[in-house]
C-alpha cells in the first residue's frame, strides 16, 4: 500500500477551516464505503479510457461495481477529457497530458500530496480536471480547496517548462450532470498558498487552531464524537424569544434557519450510536436494542398462489414495469433517452419552503393553488 499523506489535498477544504481537525482525525481509521470503492473502480477505468486516447499502454480494470450505469457516467467524464486534449493540440505545439498525476506539496506543506485525475498543460496554462462521481453533493470548482492545491501543485512542475499565467479548475459530475469550471491567476494562486494555505496547514500539522463546525464536516472521522459540533448544534438550540405568547414572523423564520442542520445532525449522531451498538455491542445510558416494527411475508409463494388457486382464487398476481431509475441503469442513460425519452416526464414537485440561499427559483402561487397544495 502507499504511503498516505497526513495533509490530504481532498480534506483541505476542512483543515483550512478547521485546523485541529487533520489531529484529531488520526484518532480515528480510514472509512470504507461501498461509495467510495465504485467510485476508485470509476477512477480506474476512466483512467484506463483517456490513456487509450493518448496510445498510452494499458490494462482495462475490471471490477463487480462496473454497470451500465457507471460505465456511461465515466464515458460522459473521458469525453470531455478527451475534447479538451485535441483542443490543447490546435492551441498548443507540445502540450502535456498526465493521467493521474501525482502532485507532491512538500515545497509549500510538509507531508502533503495526492493525485489530480487529468491534467493538460499548454502554453500559458494548466488545466487540472476532477472527476466526481457522487450524487448527493453538487461539487463546485470556484474556490475549491482541493483543486487550488493540486493547481499550486502543477504550478511549481509546469514553471519550469512553460510562462503559465492561468491555472483552470473543473470539476465534472456526470452522474448530476454538472459541470463547473472556474479560473484563477498563477500570481493569485501563489498569494492565497502564501497567505492562507501555508500558514493554516502548518497550524493544522501542529495542531493548533480553533475547531470550528460548518459544512466541511461532513466527512470527517470524527464527526460523530466532536464536541465542537456538538457545541455548534446544541448551541441552535438556546434560542432566546420575546415574552408574548406567539412566536414573531422573525422568530419563526429563525428556528427554520436552524432546524435542518439540527435534523441532519441528529440523524447522524443516531445512525452513529446505533451501528455502534448493534455492530460493536456498545451500551448507551437510557437506551437498548429492540426488534422494530416488520410486514407479514408469504413462507413459500408457490404454495399459497396454489393453495388461493384450490380455493377459486384467480385474481392473485400483480404485473408491473420496473421503476424509471431501474430502467435507466438496465439500459444506460443515453439508450433510455433514445428509446424511452418521449414517453417521460416529470411533473412538478410538491411545493416546499427552503432558505434564500437555495439554488431553485422562487415560485410565487395564488390562494387556490395554496389550497389545492395544502390538500395533496
Amino acid at each position: 500500500m502507499g504511503k498516505h499523506a497526513k495533509y490530504s489535498p481532498s480534506s483541505g477544504h476542512r483543515y483550512m477551516n478547521c485546523p485541529p481537525a487533520l489531529l484529531l482525525e488520526e484518532q480515528f481509521p480510514d472509512e470504507e464505503s461501498p461509495y467510495a470503492a465504485e467510485g476508485t473502480a470509476g477512477h480506474k477505468l476512466a483512467e484506463h479510457l483517456i490513456k487509450k486516447h493518448l496510445k498510452i499502454r494499458s490494462r482495462r480494470p475490471t471490477s463487480d461495481y462496473y454497470s451500465d450505469e457507471l460505465l456511461e457516467a465515466v464515458d460522459g467524464y473521458v469525453q470531455y477529457v478527451i475534447e479538451q486534449i485535441e483542443e490543447a493540440k490546435h492551441i498548443c505545439s507540445d502540450p502535456v497530458f498526465s493521467v493521474e498525476q501525482k502532485v507532491d506539496l512538500s515545497f509549500h506543506v510538509k507531508d502533503c500530496f495526492g493525485t489530480a485525475d487529468m491534467v493538460i498543460v499548454t502554453d500559458k496554462k494548466v488545466h487540472i480536471i476532477d472527476l466526481k462521481l457522487g450524487k448527493g453533493v453538487q461539487v463546485d470548482a470556484e474556490n475549491n480547496t482541493q483543486l487550488m492545491i493540486y493547481g499550486l501543485g502543477m504550478l511549481d512542475i509546469a514553471e519550469m517548462l512553460f510562462d503559465i499565467e492561468t491555472i483552470e479548475l473543473t470539476i465534472v459530475q456526470p452522474r448530476i450532470s454538472h459541470f463547473s469550471t472556474w479560473e484563477i491567476s498563477a500570481e493569485e494562486l501563489h498569494q492565497w498558498a502564501e497567505q492562507e494555505f501555508e500558514p493554516k496547514a502548518k497550524m493544522a500539522l501542529d495542531g493548533k487552531g480553533e475547531y470550528k463546525a460548518g459544512e466541511w464536516c461532513r466527512f470527517c472521522k470524527a464527526r460523530f464524537q466532536c464536541r465542537a459540533r456538538a457545541e455548534e448544534y446544541l448551541r441552535l438550540t438556546q434560542m432566546e424569544f420575546s415574552q408574548p405568547a406567539l412566536l414573531s414572523d422573525e422568530e419563526i423564520a429563525e428556528v427554520l434557519s436552524k432546524a435542518d442542520a439540527l435534523k441532519k445532525w441528529a440523524e447522524e449522531i443516531y445512525t452513529y450510536a446505533q451501528n455502534e451498538a448493534i455492530t460493536n455491542r456498545k451500551e448507551w445510558p437510557g437506551f437498548k436494542l429492540v426488534l422494530g416494527r416488520s410486514n407479514r411475508k408469504y413462507t413459500d409463494e408457490e404454495e399459497v398462489a396454489e393453495a388461493a388457486k384450490t380455493a377459486g382464487y384467480t385474481d392473485i398476481y400483480r404485473t408491473s414495469l420496473i421503476s424509471i431509475t431501474e430502467m435507466e441503469k438496465l439500459m444506460g442513460k443515453k439508450k433510455f433517452n433514445e428509446i424511452l425519452g418521449s414517453y417521460v416526464y416529470k411533473p412538478d414537485g410538491k411545493v416546499t419552503l427552503v432558505p434564500d440561499s437555495d439554488k431553485r427559483e422562487a415560485i410565487y402561487i395564488s390562494t387556490a393553488e395554496a389550497d389545492f397544495s395544502q390538500e395533496d
